[in-house]
């Protein structure tokens, strides 16, 4: 898929990866939609003001159906069907599995996995009539291997993978596509807050012995919108993590 003047919804965009993410499509033509739960604040969007495409923003709960369509109806006025979807918004709430309560659970998973569910179905009907678009979700090693402390990050992001293929081969024969990608630890506000005993034990962990850059997600997130013979797939960015 030519990205340029392209329409890419990326959620959970104001900060960290999402962020990253919509500046690099940004940077390759695109249109670009911005979204978080709050008003998304005018100085982030000025520093979009000196790319060609358009920038949006949309604020809205990814969790909520009704949330979701409103989103897409909106921006789907303004700038016409999106043709790149990227969930990227999530949470974390962890506990051990003893203390962690229903609530606690079913929170995480309301966000991390419903709320992909929502954005996903909203964005399908138009992309399978015009027999083209791209949907990457994100997830995580954690999705992969597991985290003591994270059972419901855990399975909310395993269950994005599970969902992320089963839609691929629903809409495959329509020319939408369907990917994963799987960040390990990337750079962010909670990893500089890391003590450096705890990043050590971290970085024993990783192969190429570096925490990954947000801008090196991006990149694997925009490889997968252009593929067009690229469906059902699970990419670890992760220094070697998780390597089998």
């Amino acid at each position: 898929m030519e990205l340029h003047g392209k329409t890419v919804f990326v959620t959970g965009s104001t900060r960290g990866i999402g962020l990253a993410i919509a500046h690099k499509f940004a940077q390759l033509g695109a249109n670009v939609v911005l979204n978080g739960r709050r008003a998304v604040p005018e100085s982030l969007l000025e520093t979009f003001s000196h790319y060609n495409g358009e920038v949006l923003a949309v604020s809205g709960d990814v969790s909520d159906e009704a949330d979701s369509k409103r989103m897409v109806a909106e921006v789907t006025k303004i700038l016409g069907n999106i043709d790149v979807l990227v969930n990227n918004a999530g949470i974390t709430n962890d506990k051990l599995m003893l203390k962690m309560t229903q609530e606690d659970f079913e929170k995480v998973l309301k966000v991390n996995l419903t709320g992909a569910f929502n954005m996903t179905q909203a964005v399908l009907k138009p992309m399978s009539k015009a027999r083209s678009g791209a949907i990457i979700n994100i997830s995580s090693v954690v999705g992969l291997v597991g985290n003591v402390g994270q059972a419901n990050y855990a399975a909310s992001k395993a269950g994005l993978i599970g969902f992320s293929k089963s839609v691929a081969r629903e809409v495959a024969g329509r020319g939408v596509r369907v990917n994963v990608v799987a960040p390990g630890f990337i750079e962010s506000d909670m990893t500089d807050a890391i003590p450096d005993k705890l990043k050590d034990a971290m970085l024993a962990q990783i192969p190429m012995k570096r925490i990954g850059k947000p801008e090196e997600v991006a990149e694997v997130v925009a490889f997968l919108a252009k593929q067009e013979y690229l469906t059902g797939q699970v990419l670890a960015i992760d220094g070697g993590m998780t390597m089998q």
